[in-house]
């Protein structure tokens, strides 16, 4: 048998050839994975450093919204406190006879005449006919008012609790 040596030789050359272009686009297309990789990491890494700042920024805006909550709630709790406060001292007041709640009655009413005036230290109101209120009925009146407040007090915090929220 004859072996050519000029056939194996091209033989030999175009594996070594394919061998070689094989390594090559090994080569190239191993630095292009290499580099799609970077990419992706960069890419990773600057989706985690905005959703970190994100992040940051929301807890920052939290815990500013909870501090303005807590001064809206030792607001409230203060005003609730010295409108109990004011109240108590005028329900004590009731109670002692220091202080005595009167209404002015309509001038020309029916009976109105039959009401004697009371009598006052210095009042604005010169000549009106009023008529003291009975000190049970001026404590009712002291509670349903102190109950006003407290809702009104509370209506108050709501809508400010609201406008943080909307901030």
């Amino acid at each position: 048998m004859v072996v050519p040596w000029k056939a194996l030789g091209v033989l030999t050359l175009v594996i070594a050839g394919a061998g070689s272009a094989w390594q090559f686009q090994d080569w190239r297309y191993g630095e292009q994975l290499a580099k799609q990789a970077r990419l992706h990491a960069e890419a990773l890494n600057q989706l985690n450093k905005a959703a970190a700042t994100a992040q940051q920024v929301e807890q920052d805006k939290r815990l500013a919204l909870e501090q303005r909550l807590v001064t809206s709630e030792q607001t409230h709790y203060r005003k609730l406190s010295d409108a109990q406060r004011d109240q108590d001292r005028l329900r004590d007041r009731l109670a002692t006879s220091d202080l005595r709640l009167s209404v002015i009655l309509a001038s020309g009413s029916a009976g109105a005449s039959d009401v004697p005036k009371a009598a006052s230290a210095g009042g604005v109101d010169h000549g009106t006919v009023r008529a003291e209120l009975d000190p049970a009925h001026a404590q009712r009146i002291v509670a349903i008012t102190n109950r006003g407040d407290r809702g009104l007090i509370a209506l108050s915090a709501c809508q400010e609790i609201l406008r943080m929220a909307t901030q």
